[in-house]
């Protein structure tokens, strides 16, 4: 708990309530620059004698010395709730002061609380996809509460480094009893890092004086993105297969490694977003789901020619849609049966098109990484330089293959 707080009481009148001569009293508490007033109901002040600089009455008439006596009285109790506050450990603020002042119940900032106001308050500013990431990390934290604490809640003011540290090796050492995957490290710190994020709100909200991250160090390891090489590219292209769903999947797929586009931003395209560009041919204008970042992308031949083929498509007509609708879980499933009949060993999930695209048919083929950039929507160039990285080591393979061949 801090202890170098700036705490400081004083009185005043507010003139612009006065009636008959006089006005209504308050106290103010000041802690690090957060200002309270409280209200001192029954009492009123005849303004013409009240000295804003010392917070008191002027004069000796025992009416006056009253008053004054009062007002060292109640600074005396607030400096009285401010070290009872510091004694019992909890949360100092104008608020809690003043609560215990007037005799108030205490405000209760529980961790159960902090997450319920932080999913209420986001649904405006982030997406379901995003927002529902957070109500898997909710369940993580109160399993964990049970089971390491025999609680369903805690409060905000015991949360500490110990607590982060704890839950951390709780999500490494959990074994789900369904059909997921134990955590990798970044799937732990993605739940570390949502915790984080509802901890900054509940100090800026100052639920919270003291940082349970402060000293916490997040372990982000770097993974290689998984893409597929020109030549699986190809044998998924030209492979024919005779079951639809599996050829419509494999479409929807070879036309996000010609685009960029994710999964959720193909399957909520219309035809209105394919649009004549400025050198007359047709082109996708549209905005990221994820990041409402504009994206505008030429279409090259290849995604040209699936377009065409759907563009007489009942379901996709029916559903006002450039492609028909079917759920990312049944394209993933789908994606791993056209893998196999491919013969390509990867572990092939709808994203990896999106790293196809930034790889093996742009980056490698000299298509600046600005360029690739803009056309994926990043904010940021150093998100596209991942890929950069990708492409790096392939060149490597390709001069240590060379380096062999001239050797013989």
């Amino acid at each position: 708990m801090k202890t170098s707080q700036s705490f400081r009481i004083y009185f005043t009148i507010k003139s612009d309530k006065e009636k008959d001569g006089k006005a209504p009293l308050y106290v103010v508490i000041t802690i690090n620059k957060e200002k309270c007033f409280i209200a001192l109901k029954q009492k009123m002040v005849e303004t013409r004698i009240w000295d804003f600089g010392k917070g008191a009455l002027k004069g000796t008439k025992e009416e006056t010395r009253e008053l004054n006596a009062y007002l060292d009285e109640m600074r005396l109790k607030l400096g009285n709730c401010y070290k009872e506050l510091q004694l019992k450990g909890k949360l100092i603020n104008t608020t809690a002061i003043k609560n215990l002042f007037l005799g108030e119940k205490e405000e209760v900032y529980t961790l159960s609380r902090l997450i319920a106001y932080h999913n209420e308050t986001s649904t405006t500013d982030l997406k379901w996809s995003t927002l529902k990431h957070y109500y898997v990390t909710q369940r993580y934290l109160v399993k964990f509460l049970e089971d390491h604490y025999k609680t369903s809640d805690i409060y905000l003011r015991e949360l500490n480094y110990k607590f982060v540290k704890d839950f951390e090796v709780y999500l490494r050492n959990h074994k789900p009893k369904d059909h997921q995957k134990p955590l990798a490290n970044n799937g732990v710190m993605k739940h570390i890092i949502r915790l984080k994020k509802m901890v900054n709100l509940a100090l800026n909200l100052q639920w919270i004086d003291v940082d349970p991250f402060a000293t916490y160090k997040l372990k982000i390891l770097k993974v290689n993105r998984e893409q597929l090489s020109d030549k699986e590219l190809a044998d998924m292209e030209k492979k024919k297969l005779a079951i639809e769903r599996l050829d419509m999947v494999r479409d929807m797929f070879v036309f996000c490694c010609y685009t960029g586009l994710s999964y959720v931003d193909m399957i909520n395209l219309t035809p209105e977003h394919i649009i004549a560009g400025i050198d007359g041919e047709r082109w996708i204008r549209s905005c990221r789901e994820k990041t409402l970042i504009p994206v505008n992308v030429p279409l090259l031949p290849q995604a040209l020619n699936i377009l065409d083929k759907y563009k007489d498509n009942i379901r996709s007509l029916s559903d006002g849609r450039v492609f028909p609708t079917v759920s990312n879980q049944k394209v993933n499933s789908y994606l791993k049966e056209i893998a196999d009949l491919c013969g390509i060993t990867k572990n092939v999930t709808f994203h990896i098109a999106r790293h196809t695209f930034a790889t093996t048919v742009t980056l490698s083929n000299g298509v600046p990484i600005e360029t690739v950039s803009k056309i994926l929507g990043h904010t940021k160039i150093t998100t596209t330089q991942i890929y950069a990285k990708v492409v790096e080591r392939k060149l490597r393979e390709d001069m240590q293959a060379l380096k062999l061949k001239l050797a013989r």
